[in-house]
């Protein structure tokens, strides 16, 4: 059967992320499911159904799966919902064709009940999109595929993400499936990679654990390496590594980069990391494996917020890391987010006052915590009453701090923040982005935000 699978992500700043699940679903379904790939991100929203319907006519597709990766920006100083977008492309889907529509993707998982009810597909599938290969198999029978596992269908309450164990059948890569590739080339040259699934962290605020599990799976380092290698092949000129939290397994990631310097990766490579205590030469084997780039996932430097966030590190860990990251040569940026559980002017004025003390870093501020469903910040805003029983969380909801307003927050944060480049606030300012977007124009590649630094 032929199956046309359609990435609705248009997020383009601070540059725009290649759809790697996508690839992942194509090599689990292809063959004996011949597939093509639709990418929205390089579509002008107006063009939305016209690209679809050029899509469907050429390809004639049996099935069209859509998938939604996010349903909003989460940024409360910049709010963007996107189900007014998954509408017109879900609309424009049924008027080109008549083919079954399957919705899937992380933001569905955590969505699927709504999705399901505000988009109405023939089906969903929850979880890991690599499912989708029985899915397709019983719709190419003719057979219903209801009741397999992660698939939802309209009219019953979907089912429970539960993570794939199988690696070798389950998440094997496809690189560069995506037609539109030369897109991301040409704006910074990032392909991604995935080396391990599930994080065992408890942050409060995270849907993670939520959409993979907690269960740690893990490819082969040398596995890793060698798809490295392919998408350098395919002219990536750099890597980012999908992994919630790159280090929260230090052997393997020590592994994969190691594996990544015997196959001699020859493109620079950053991750996501934890802030922890870094075990002795830890950045140094990663720096010398080819990776530039630490992105260190802070949220806060009060002692009492990275409790309540369940962040499982100190702040002394903070400023260990960020010493260990920086001797090694790399370039680093933290994450800070600030409206979490119980916060005070206080607290956002401790976070500040330590964050002048990380020399040499970008830091990019988010004010304000989304609430997901399934995670413990949705029980502690329920508890406080800040949500009513029924109360859907599809439109982006923030937990507010009963002795400070968001507003007063954000307020605070750009004033600290003014006049220094590389402290971002939200989303980024329009001169942080144009100055991304013209050196990308200049061929420059990878994430650039070290270019802030004053």
């Amino acid at each position: 059967m032929r199956v046309l699978l359609v990435s609705a992500n248009r997020l383009q700043f601070p540059y725009p992320v290649y759809p790697i699940g996508l690839d992942h679903v194509a090599a689990a379904i292809s063959p004996p499911h011949e597939v093509r790939i639709l990418d929205l991100c390089p579509v002008e929203a107006a063009e939305t159904a016209a690209a679809i319907a050029r899509a469907v006519r050429e390809f004639q597709p049996g099935a069209v799966g859509l998938s939604i990766r996010n349903v909003d920006n989460s940024d409360h100083t910049g709010v963007d919902g996107f189900v007014g977008e998954m509408r017109e492309a879900v609309a424009a889907v049924r008027a080109a064709t008549s083919a079954p529509l399957v919705l899937g993707g992380a933001g569905f998982t955590l969505y699927a009940a709504e999705l399901m009810a505000a988009l109405a597909p023939d089906y969903g599938l929850v979880g890991e999109g690599e499912r989708a290969r029985a899915l397709f198999d019983a719709l190419a029978a003719g057979a219903s595929p209801g009741g397999l596992p992660g698939v939802a269908i309209p009219g019953r309450a979907p089912p429970r993400p539960e993570p794939l164990h199988d690696r070798a059948r389950a998440w094997r890569a496809a690189p560069t499936e995506n037609p539109a590739l030369e897109f991301y080339l040409r704006r910074g040259g990032i392909l991604n990679i995935q080396t391990r699934r599930g994080c065992a962290f408890r942050c409060v605020y995270c849907s993670y654990p939520v959409i993979e599990g907690r269960a740690s799976r893990c490819t082969p380092p040398d596995d890793a390496a060698a798809e490295a290698k392919r998408l350098e092949a395919a002219g990536a000129r750099y890597l980012f590594v999908t992994d919630s939290v790159f280090n929260g397994d230090p052997e393997h990631a020590l592994a994969v980069a190691d594996a990544f310097r015997r196959a001699r990766v020859g493109v620079p490579w950053s991750a996501y990391f934890a802030p922890l205590a870094p075990p002795p030469s830890f950045y140094e084997r990663i720096a010398a494996a080819g990776c530039t780039h630490v992105e260190f996932g802070t949220e806060a430097l009060s002692p009492e917020m990275l409790r309540r966030m369940r962040k499982g590190f100190s702040v002394e860990d903070v400023f260990a890391a960020h010493e260990a990251a920086r001797n090694a040569g790399l370039h680093v940026a933290h994450f800070l987010l600030l409206g979490g559980p119980d916060e005070t002017a206080a607290t956002v004025d401790e976070t500040l006052g330590a964050a002048e003390r990380l020399s040499g870093a970008v830091l990019f501020f988010f004010c304000g915590m989304r609430i997901h469903p399934g995670t413990e910040l949705e029980t502690i805003a329920r508890k406080a009453g800040q949500l009513a029983p029924g109360d859907s969380l599809l439109a982006p909801t923030f937990y507010e701090p009963p002795a400070i307003s968001l507003a007063t927050i954000a307020a605070r944060v750009e004033r600290h923040a003014a006049g220094r480049p590389s402290w971002v606030v939200g989303s980024g300012s329009d001169r942080s982005a144009a100055l991304i977007a013209r050196l990308y124009e200049r061929g420059h590649a990878g994430p650039l935000w070290e270019q802030l630094v004053a």
